[in-house]
């Protein structure tokens, strides 16, 4: 299924365990597309893992990096998984949604909790003092606010959320 020639990309912004990464290989392969993890290419340019960023430098030096790697994104035909923080740059989003569908997989707090266990050790983009609950329902206002198309992602599996992201998109692209 082609997307439209103005916008050959599909993004996928979420909390993390939303399966991004997951779905996102799944949804390049049923789309016959390229398949980008952001979080990886900030691990290439920098050497060091998420985590590592955010112990040694904080968590807004793992936001700038993570923006410099959006804005120099030119592709075209890629499913592109970004980190869980990509939304906090407005620039980095306006950027991508120039020639990409945005697509927000929605799980709940509970779900995310439960997915990504120890949160301390998953590099995760947060104020020391903020609590992943305080985090999560800042981060939904801005997930919601850059979609095109949101995915309720309660009681799919991978396979059944791929699927129903390529059914949004042939509505969406139609």
């Amino acid at each position: 299924m082609p997307l439209d020639t103005h916008r050959s990309n599909v993004v996928l912004i979420g909390m993390p365990g939303s399966g991004k990464s997951t779905v996102g290989v799944l949804l390049a392969k049923r789309l016959g597309l390229g398949f980008i993890d952001t979080d990886l290419l900030i691990q290439q340019k920098t050497g060091r893992t998420l985590q590592a960023i955010v112990d040694g430098d904080g968590y807004q030096a793992l936001r700038q990096i993570e923006e410099q790697v959006l804005l120099t994104l030119d592709v075209q035909h890629q499913v592109i998984s970004t980190g869980g923080s990509a939304v906090y740059s407005e620039p980095a989003m306006e950027h991508l949604k120039a020639n990409a569908v945005v697509v927000f997989l929605d799980i709940p707090l509970d779900i995310v909790l439960e997915r990504i266990g120890d949160y301390s050790a998953r590099g995760i983009s947060r104020r020391p003092d903020q609590s992943l609950n305080d985090l999560f329902h800042e981060r939904y206002e801005l997930y919601s606010r850059a979609a095109d198309i949101t995915i309720d992602c309660v009681g799919k599996d991978h396979d059944e959320v791929c699927d129903a992201v390529v059914a949004a998109l042939a509505r969406e692209t139609r």
